[in-house]
C-alpha cells in the first residue's frame, strides 16, 4: 500500500514532465564539463568566481587534511569544533565585521536553524514570495503567524508588517541578498528602514551575493549600504562564489550565542570537515584579493546581457551572474535544453515547482571563467534554436 502510493506520486510526477534526474560529471573544469565522455561547455554552475578548481584552495584542502585529518569526528559542542573551525569562524567574522560566525554544513542546515531557532512561537514571520526553499520549509513548520509578501515589494511588506511589535509578538522579515531563479535584487536599504521603523528585524540569505558583490566580496548587503548592525542574522554559503562547500550564520555575539545553545542542526549535527574549513579558508583570501575575478565577472555578465538584448531573447531583467531565459512551458524548456546539449551546451531547464506554474526558464549562471567567445557561442546557439 505505502510503496504504491510513492509510485503513483512517481508515475504522476513523470506525466507532467517535471520528473527529475541527476547527470554524473566525471570531470569539472570550470567553464567546461565531461558528462558520458562528452565535454560541454558549462553554464549551469554557481561557480561565480571560477575557484572551484583553484590550485592553491585545493592544496589547502590536501594540507588540511594530512594536519586535521578528514573528518570532524563529532558534534561542535562534543569533540567537532577544532582549531580550523576557530580560525574560519573568526577569518569570516573580521571580513564582514561581524560579532560572530557560527558554521554549518550546508545552506539549507544554516536557514533551516536560523528561523526555528530565532523566531518564537507567537512571532510574525514574513517572507519574500520567492524565498528558498530551506526558508520557505523552515517557515511552515513555525508555530505562530507566517506571510509571504509580493516579489521585492516594500509596499506590499509596509502593509503586512505591524505598526510596532507587541510584548508577546515579534517581526522577523526574511529575503534574500541575490534571488536563485530570477537573478534580482530587494531594496536592502529601503528594508532595512522599514524594519528600523516598525522594530522589526531583517534576516537575509545571500547564498548568490557573498564573493560576487561589494567591497572584497563582503556580500549585497554591503554593496547597498547596509552595516552588519542593521543585519539581525546574515546566512551565506561556501558552495557558490567561494567554490567549497558548507555555509554560515553571521550575527551579534548574543544572536549566535541563543543559536548556538538552542539550535538543533548546530547542537545535534556532525561538524564541517576541518579539511574543508582550511580550504575554505584560502579561498576567501582569494576573495578579498583578487578584485579582477569580480570584474571579469561583470564583464560577462554585461557581454552576456548586451547580445541576449540584440538578439531577442526573452530575458528576465537581472544584473547578477543568473540570467534567466524565459519559455514557460516545461516541455518546451526541456526541449530546448536538450537541443543546447546537442550542440554541446549544458543549461539546465529549470521547471516547477522550483519556480511558478507556467514559468519555466533556462537558469543561466555565468562565471569569471567564461570566455566572452563562450557567450556568443551561447547566445547563437539559442537564438537558432529559439528564434528560427
Amino acid at each position: 500500500m505505502y510503496l504504491s502510493r510513492l509510485q503513483h506520486a512517481l508515475v504522476a510526477r513523470q506525466h507532467a514532465g517535471l520528473f527529475r534526474q541527476s547527470h554524473t560529471i566525471t570531470q569539472y573544469q570550470g567553464r567546461h564539463i565531461t558528462v558520458n565522455d562528452r565535454r560541454y561547455l558549462n553554464f549551469s554552475a554557481n561557480d561565480y568566481l571560477g575557484l572551484a578548481q583553484d590550485p592553491m584552495i585545493q592544496m589547502a584542502l590536501a594540507e588540511g587534511a594530512q594536519r586535521f585529518g578528514v573528518g570532524s569526528t563529532g558534534s561542535p559542542l562534543v569533540t567537532g569544533y577544532h582549531d580550523a573551525h576557530q580560525r574560519l569562524s573568526e577569518q569570516i567574522a573580521d571580513w564582514l565585521g561581524f560579532e560572530r560566525v557560527l558554521l554549518f554544513s550546508s545552506g539549507f542546515a544554516a536557514n533551516l536553524t536560523m528561523l526555528q531557532t530565532l523566531a518564537a512561537d507567537n512571532d510574525f514571520l514574513l517572507l519574500d514570495k520567492l524565498s528558498h526553499a530551506s526558508l520557505i520549509d523552515a517557515a511552515r513548520q513555525h508555530k505562530g503567524r507566517f506571510k509571504r509578501f509580493t516579489h521585492n515589494d516594500l509596499a506590499a511588506l509596509a502593509r503586512l508588517l505591524p505598526e510596532l511589535p507587541t510584548d508577546d509578538c515579534h517581526s522577523l522579515v526574511v529575503t534574500e541578498g541575490v534571488f536563485s531563479m530570477d537573478g534580482d535584487s530587494p531594496d536592502l536599504l529601503g528594508m532595512s528602514a522599514l524594519c528600523q521603523a516598525r522594530q522589526a528585524a531583517l534576516l537575509l540569505d545571500d547564498a548568490h551575493g557573498l564573493g560576487v558583490l561589494g567591497e572584497q566580496g563582503r556580500g549585497s548587503w554591503f554593496a547597498q549600504g547596509l552595516a552588519a548592525p542593521d543585519i539581525y542574522c546574515y546566512m551565506a554559503n561556501f558552495g557558490k562564489a567561494l567554490g567549497v562547500g558548507g555555509a554560515f550564520l553571521a550575527a551579534s555575539k548574543t544572536v549566535i550565542e541563543y543559536i548556538e545553545q538552542f539550535g538543533r542542526h548546530y547542537i545535534y549535527s556532525t561538524a564541517l570537515s576541518p579539511a574543508l574549513c582550511a580550504a575554505v579558508s584560502k579561498s576567501i583570501e582569494l576573495v578579498k584579493r583578487d578584485q579582477w575575478r569580480r570584474d571579469k565577472l561583470a564583464d560577462n555578465i554585461g557581454h552576456f546581457s548586451r547580445l541576449a538584448t540584440a538578439a531577442g531573447i526573452p530575458c528576465l531583467t537581472s544584473t547578477s551572474a543568473i540570467q534567466a531565459v524565459m519559455l514557460g512551458d516545461s516541455d518546451r524548456a526541456m526541449a530546448v535544453s536538450q537541443r543546447l546539449r546537442d550542440e554541446g551546451i549544458w543549461l539546465t531547464a529549470i521547471r516547477p515547482p522550483t519556480v511558478p506554474p507556467d514559468s519555466a526558464r533556462l537558469r543561466v549562471t555565468l562565471s569569471a571563467s567564461h570566455e566572452p567567445q563562450d557567450i556568443k557561442n551561447l547566445i547563437n546557439t539559442l537564438e537558432q534554436i529559439l528564434l528560427c
